[in-house]
């Protein structure tokens, strides 16, 4: 996907019928190759939910994240990035007439949570956001002006993350803080990835 400043890969896909697309944004060192994400994305294409995973740093930036961790926490950048995504997402399902005119949603994972709720703010376009295990709160300023429904998904045992949510979804103008028992930060549980994925098909499924 070519952006402004960047050309990004990406992976689309869209089932028969779909009812909506959701793009990924990824945080905290991970990619569209991530293996969590890439099973959400499975789930919600069953679900009959399209798909567009895709990297909101090129490959040098990657290598410069992976030892300086900073590019990770510039959501300003990230926003940005997925911005442009959506804008380009948006026009290649209006060029085509069997997507034309189906909803966008968000999937944010770590801080790239903070990315996908400060882009729905920019962008009103978004039907609904979807969060798992991210930090919101890092969003700032942005969170009274996202009016998409956001859902905010976070382990039980992820106390400090948990907190944040809360906190976070106060600012939201319609959001609910969804706790799975037992789960840590990375949803590696017996169960917890499913329960992540059923949860978010859900939200999809009512807003988009």
């Amino acid at each position: 996907m070519k952006l402004e400043d960047a050309e990004l890969p990406g992976d689309l896909a869209i089932p028969d019928g779909a009812t909506g697309v959701v793009l990924f944004a990824h945080g905290s060192g991970s990619s569209r190759l991530s293996p969590r994400n890439r099973s959400v994305a499975d789930g919600l294409n069953a679900a009959g939910i399209g798909t567009l995973l895709i990297d909101l740093l090129t490959e040098h930036e990657g290598q410069i994240d992976r030892v300086t961790a900073a590019l990770r926490f510039d959501i300003e950048l990230l926003t940005l990035r997925l911005i442009g995504a959506i804008d380009r997402l948006t026009e290649g399902l209006e060029s085509a007439p069997h997507t034309a005119g189906l909803p966008i949603g968000l999937f944010g994972a770590s801080t790239g949570a903070a990315a996908a709720l400060a882009a729905a703010a920019a962008r009103p376009r978004i039907a609904a956001v979807v969060s798992r295990g991210g930090r919101p709160d890092l969003a700032g300023p942005s969170l009274p002006r996202v009016r998409a429904p956001a859902l905010l998904i976070v382990g039980g045992r992820d106390t400090e993350v948990l907190h944040l949510n809360e906190q976070a979804s106060r600012s939201l103008d319609i959001s609910e803080v969804h706790v799975i028992s037992g789960a840590t930060h990375l949803f590696e549980e017996p169960g917890a990835l499913e329960e992540v994925t059923t949860q978010a098909a859900d939200w999809f499924n009512r807003y988009l």
